[in-house]
């Protein structure tokens, strides 16, 4: 199956993230790139902070390194321009600064290695995108360096990719098991209720978290975050609070507090901006959805593919095949690849 086919003509801006260092993240980007290359497709490339050095700077375990063909567009910091070997034309500096230099784009005249340091913002990646776009990309690949899942966002691109693989754990199930609740999380449903929405909206925006009622009013709470201030929401909720919304992170004990606090939380709807947002553990969840807490999200994601990597830095592997087919028979709405096996 062709990752290019998936992406190509449906999204402009596409994410790549891993569930966790060394993922196959990078060999997903180069396969990705290369498709490319074989159908002519100009791309842009950049990333939220710094990847495609050769040394994982985390568990200092080689990596693979992004290569590129002449034609395509990079956006990366000054510094890190001069560690790749690619020849590359600078078309704009930016006023984007980040302790590696000065966001800089350009075309690639002569294929070779490049690093990628991107802008530092959502806003500064997505704007060094649209650059790209303009300058002639027919869609932007957006690196989330460092595993910062928050780059699949819809507010930073289109559709996302999500990477996973046998680093997360030397039992196949429990990575399954893992990956398929990210999937869950990241497919959060859309609150559907018009009238609540631009209310949801502009509380997302303001950091804050509020309460809205059947009447659609809104009581702000005086908390500056949802960590730790369960009991808080809970002692708030009342027989016609409709929605909980909360801008920032859920975390479980804040839904525990909650549990604990009021019976009434099964009436209301906890909101949060996306499925990034969720920082609990495939367990803990399942058990909050069996004692009735509901979770519905302002912007769901768009989960292009996902792709498997059997191979751990720490020397043990998976079964190829029956990895990926395990991981098929358990996400079946998504499609499924093994860019290690060519794609399938």
């Amino acid at each position: 199956m062709s990752l290019l086919k998936l992406i190509r003509g449906k999204y402009e801006t596409v994410s790549i993230v891993g569930m966790a260092k060394n993922t196959g993240k990078t060999m997903t980007l180069n396969h990705l790139i290369g498709e490319a290359i074989d159908e002519s497709v100009v791309v842009g490339i950049t990333s939220i902070g710094r990847d495609g050095e050769s040394l994982d700077l985390v568990t200092e375990t080689e990596k693979p390194k992004i290569f590129v063909e002449e034609g395509t567009l990079v956006a990366t910091t000054s510094d890190m321009l001069l560690l790749g070997d690619a020849k590359v034309e600078i078309i704009s500096v930016t006023d984007y600064r980040t302790p590696l230099g000065s966001i800089i784009i350009g075309r690639v005249k002569d294929s070779g290695y490049v690093q990628i340091g991107g802008p530092q913002t959502v806003k500064e990646t997505k704007e060094v995108a649209n650059i790209m776009l303009e300058l002639g990309a027919e869609f932007v690949i957006i690196d989330g360096a460092l595993d910062r899942i928050s780059s699949a966002a819809p507010s930073v691109s289109e559709g996302t990719i999500l990477s996973t693989g046998a680093t997360l754990s030397r039992n196949m199930n429990k990575v399954i098991e893992e990956t398929l609740h990210v999937v869950n999380l990241l497919k959060l449903p859309e609150v559907k209720d018009e009238k609540a929405r631009p209310l949801i909206e502009e509380i997302v925006e303001s950091g804050k978290v509020c309460l809205i009622n059947e009447d659609y009013e809104i009581e702000p709470l005086k908390v500056r975050t949802a960590l730790s201030c369960g009991n808080i929401i809970g002692d708030h909720i009342s027989e016609d609070t409709k929605y909980v919304v909360v801008s920032g992170s859920l975390v479980k004990n804040t839904i525990e507090d909650m549990i604990k606090t009021t019976r009434k939380y099964k009436n209301v709807k906890i909101i949060i901006s996306d499925g990034t947002k969720v920082f609990i553990k495939p367990k803990d969840w399942l058990r909050f959805q069996r004692y009735g807490v509901k979770v519905e999200v302002l912007n769901s994601i768009e989960l292009v593919a996902i792709t498997t990597n059997p191979y751990a830095p720490q020397g043990y592997y998976f079964d190829p095949r029956e990895f990926l087919e395990k991981m098929k028979g358990y996400v079946k709405e998504v499609p499924v690849i093994d860019v290690v096996l060519g794609g399938e």
